[in-house]
């Protein structure tokens, strides 16, 4: 029951390499599935969030995260009649290119590669499921849809595009260029992804102990759930307390981004697909909820992502990046035989290093320097 504005896979833009259809699965359900069984997919598991992944096994990793956003995103999408598939697909693959060590790793590789194009995590996840991963004897990558594509390449600046339009013209890039909208399913995994990691950033700073609850009530999206949820069940404490006030703020924004994209679809009248991808953005929150949220992340980037402690961890992670980039490039063949025979060696070294797992980055910075900076890394 798909809305005459959502993506319908039999109207695709197709795939780069022509392929015959499946049997018994949509295009999109193909690109899910590819997705689910590619290498970096499961290498999410040991990618950071915010927390380091030897840092404590309940804290979200980036497949974790994945996870909740393509839930969070299959939900809005069914109660819009948008295609739930692509949602998910677009989902599972957004952080496909991220470095290990989280931000602070994205930040030192495109630091090394300031003077070979840089780096960007959005544009090394397209280039995964277009060129990294080697599963299918015609081609590099996973031979995905035009449209999960494009849903993956969530931001892009003018310059890169360019760049990538050259090589596929009329392409994924073609709409930064033209200041255009990405699918609505496309736009939904954006809030997705924001709704997800502001919730559970709350969830793992307070098991960390860098947040208490007590912080936390000088943010109304969250304080304002804790109190109905205290007006109901006086006793209530700790963990159980914390969990159902995110359970409800999770919620309220879920039925906030529902009604808001509601409104401003019926406003728009888009006729089809292309046609919603055209002036502002149609999925969005409403103003209110768009400041709350905004509120939020400002406190989440004051007290969790600039709290000492996190920084003393996410400065031996960009040190870690440098130096490994700095061997790889004096020392090509101490990375895996087909990247060190590529001859754009600085990219070559940018792509084995993003690969990489935390604790795998970790292992090869200690075997390479000869010092360990993590003691419980696990061997």
């Amino acid at each position: 029951m798909l809305a005459p504005h959502a993506c319908n896979p039999a109207h695709s833009r197709g795939r780069r390499y022509p392929e015959p259809e499946a049997p018994t699965r949509t295009a999109f359900q193909r690109d899910r599935d590819r997705i689910v069984h590619s290498t970096a997919f499961r290498r999410l598991v040991y990618k950071t969030q915010v927390f380091l992944n030897h840092e404590g096994d309940l804290f979200r990793t980036r497949l974790t995260h994945s996870l909740e956003v393509a839930q969070l995103g299959r939900s809005i999408a069914r109660a819009l009649h948008l295609n739930e598939d692509l949602v998910e697909a677009i989902a599972l693959a957004h952080d496909l290119g991220h470095t290990p060590f989280g931000h602070a790793g994205q930040d030192a590789l495109n630091a090394c590669m300031s003077s070979h194009g840089g780096f960007e995590h959005n544009l090394q996840s397209l280039r995964v499921v277009d060129e990294l991963e080697e599963r299918y004897p015609q081609y590099n990558g996973l031979n995905l849809s035009f449209e999960t594509r494009e849903g993956i390449l969530k931001h892009c600046s003018v310059a890169n595009a360019q760049v990538i339009e050259a090589r596929e013209p009329n392409g994924v890039a073609r709409r930064f260029i033209e200041r255009r909208q990405a699918s609505l399913e496309a736009q939904l995994c954006n809030l997705a992804d924001e709704i997800a990691y502001n919730a559970h950033d709350i969830d793992d700073g307070v098991r960390s102990g860098l947040l208490s609850l007590e912080q936390l009530e000088e943010v109304p999206l969250f304080n304002d759930f804790r109190i109905e949820v205290l007006a109901g069940h006086p006793q209530l404490q700790g963990r159980r307390l914390l969990y159902e006030a995110i359970r409800r703020m999770l919620s309220a924004q879920v039925y906030d981004v529902i009604d808001a994209t509601q409104r401003a679809i019926a406003a728009a009248q888009p006729a089809d697909a292309q046609a919603a991808a055209q002036g502002e953005a149609l999925v969005v929150f409403s103003p209110v909820m768009r400041e709350r949220s905004t509120q939020l992340k400002r406190f989440l980037f004051r007290n969790l992502y600039r709290h000492a402690q996190v920084m003393q961890t996410t400065d031996l992670a960009r040190r870690v990046v440098h130096e490994l980039f700095d061997l790889y490039l004096q020392r090509p063949d101490e990375m895996q035989a087909g990247f060190a025979a590529r001859s754009d060696r600085a990219r070559a070294v940018a792509d084995y290093i993003a690969g990489m797992t935390d604790r795998f980055a970790a292992r090869e910075h200690a075997r390479l320097t000869g010092q360990t900076l993590w003691s419980n890394v696990a061997g």
